[in-house]
C-alpha cells in the first residue's frame, strides 16, 4: 500500500547491509529490487499474493544482488511489479499502482514499475528490474530515468524467476548516466579498461519514429545536435529499418500479414518480429492440470515448425543487424511510441499503442542486442526518451557511449528551455 513517502513503490522494506571496505565502487548507494528477485529470508512474491502465499521462503540471494552489496551498495527492499510480470502498465490490482512521479496521471509502465518510481522518485540511487519483452525499458522511459537491458545472456538470471528464457534479461535503472555505467561495470563483471567510445555510425531509423506520436524532430532533435557536436553529422544515417529487416531475415515471411488494408500507420516486418516473439514467448508452459494441458500440448504441435521458423528469425535478425552496426554502431529508435497512458485506460483503446510499442521493444528482444532508454526531459509536461541499441556484447561500449553522450544532451536541452522561455 502506498504511503505519502515511498509513492506505492514497495512491498517491503529492509535492509541489506553492504560490504563495508573502502573505496568500493558503490559505496554509499543505495538500491531496491524487484519482487521476481530471491532476497535470503524472504518470499519472492512475483506481484502476486496467491504465489507469495504458496512459495517459501528465498534460502539464497540472487547473485546479481550479492554482487552489488559486495560492491558497497545498500539493498532497502523489494518492489512493486505487475502480476507475474505480464504487462508492461505498472498495474497491479492487489498491491495498489505505484504513482508515476513525472505523471501521477500516468501509468508509470511495467513490469518492473516500482523499481522504475523508486529510481524516479529519489527513493534510491538505482534499482533492479527485468526484462523479457519491456520490462524496463517501458517503465525507465514512462517515469524519464535511464534504463538498461543487457546483451541476452550477459547478467546471470539464477535467483529470479523466469519468464521466457529465450529473452529474459536482468536490467537496472538510474537517473544519472555514472551510476548506470558503475552499476553496469558490477553487474556485467566488466574490466575498469574503457572500450573506443566513438561510435562508427548512428543510424536513425527513420520509420521507427513514425510508430510514435511525438514529433520526429521533439524526440530527435537533442541527441541529433549533441552527435553532430561530438562526432560530426558524418556519423549521422537514416535507414529505414523496416525495409532492411524484411529483406535481411527472410524466414518473417511467415508471420507477415496478408492483409494491406490496415488503415493505421505501422511497420509490417516489426509486426512480424514482435508476432514471433509472442509465439516463442508463449510456447514454453508450466505444469498445467489434466485437460488444459492435453489442449495446449496439441496447441505446441501445431506450432512445433512455427517455433523452429521463430528460432531461425532469431539468429536472422542477430546476424542481420550485426551487419547493420557492425563493432561499435548504434541504432536510434524511439523506446516507446508515445507518452505513457493514463491510468486505468481501457485495454481496447490500447491495443494499437502496445502493438506499436513490442514493434520497437522486439528489435533488440528478438536479436538478443542490449538497449538504453535515455530520458531527454519533458515535453507537454510529459517524459520523453530515446533508445539506443548496439551488438550483443557491445554493453560496456552503449554505457560508456551514453555518458559522453548525455553531457551535450543536457546542454541542448537547456538550450531549448531558454529557447522556450
Amino acid at each position: 500500500m502506498e504511503t505519502a513517502s515511498d509513492y506505492g513503490a514497495f512491498t517491503e522494506k529492509f535492509t541489506l547491509p553492504p560490504n563495508s571496505a573502502p573505496a568500493l565502487p558503490l559505496k554509499s548507494l543505495t538500491f531496491a529490487v524487484k519482487e521476481i528477485f530471491d532476497t535470503e529470508g524472504y518470499v519472492t512474491g512475483f506481484g502476486n499474493p496467491d504465489w507469495a502465499r504458496t512459495h517459501p521462503v528465498a534460502t539464497s540471494t540472487a547473485p546479481t544482488a550479492l554482487a552489488l552489496l559486495r560492491a558497497g551498495a545498500t539493498c532497502v527492499g523489494k518492489t512493486v511489479m505487475d502480476e507475474m510480470a505480464y504487462s508492461i502498465n505498472g498495474e497491479n490490482i492487489h498491491y495498489g499502482t505505484p504513482r508515476n512521479p513525472c505523471a501521477p496521471d500516468r501509468v508509470p509502465g511495467g513490469s518492473s514499475s516500482g523499481s522504475a518510481v523508486a529510481v524516479g522518485a529519489k527513493l534510491v540511487d538505482f534499482s533492479l528490474g527485468t526484462d523479457t519483452g519491456g520490462s524496463v525499458r517501458v517503465p525507465a522511459s514512462y517515469c524519464g530515468i535511464f534504463g538498461f537491458r543487457p546483451s541476452h545472456g550477459a547478467v546471470s538470471e539464477s535467483g529470479v524467476i523466469p519468464m521466457s528464457q529465450s529473452f529474459d534479461t536482468v536490467g537496472w535503472f538510474a537517473r544519472d548516466p555514472m551510476i548506470l555505467s558503475r552499476v553496469g561495470g558490477v553487474i556485467l563483471q566488466l574490466p575498469d579498461v574503457a572500450p573506443p567510445i566513438r561510435p562508427t555510425s548512428i543510424i536513425i531509423a527513420e520509420d521507427c519514429f513514425q510508430l510514435s506520436s511525438t514529433p520526429f524532430d521533439v524526440v530527435t532533435g537533442t541527441v541529433i545536435k549533441a552527435v553532430e557536436k561530438l562526432y560530426g553529422g558524418d556519423v549521422l544515417k537514416p535507414e529505414i529499418l523496416g525495409d532492411y529487416v524484411k529483406t535481411n531475415v527472410p524466414s518473417l515471411k511467415h508471420f507477415m500479414s496478408k492483409d494491406n488494408t490496415d488503415q493505421i500507420y505501422n511497420i509490417p516486418s516489426l509486426a512480424a518480429l514482435s508476432s514471433a516473439m509472442r509465439l516463442l514467448q508463449s510456447a514454453v508452459k508450466p505444469d498445467l492440470g489434466p485437460g488444459i494441458s492435453e489442449r495446449v500440448s496439441d496447441a505446441l504441435r501445431t506450432t512445433g515448425e512455427n517455433i523452429d521458423i521463430c528460432y531461425s528469425i532469431k539468429r536472422e535478425l542477430h546476424d542481420a543487424l550485426s551487419a547493420l552496426l557492425g563493432d561499435f554502431g548504434v541504432l536510434m529508435i524511439p523506446t516507446v511510441p508515445g507518452p505513457p497512458p493514463k491510468l486505468q485506460t481501457n485495454t481496447s483503446d490500447l491495443e494499437i499503442f502496445r502493438a506499436r510499442a513490442f514493434s520497437l521493444l522486439s528489435i533488440a528482444g528478438v536479436s538478443g542486442f542490449c538497449q538504453v532508454s535515455i530520458p531527454l526531459g519533458m515535453y507537454n509536461n510529459l517524459p520523453l526518451s530515446i533508445s539506443l541499441v548496439a551488438r550483443h556484447g557491445a554493453d560496456k561500449f552503449l554505457l560508456h557511449l551514453v555518458e559522453s553522450l548525455y553531457d551535450s544532451i543536457e546542454d541542448r536541452k537547456q538550450h531549448i528551455i531558454e529557447h522556450k522561455l
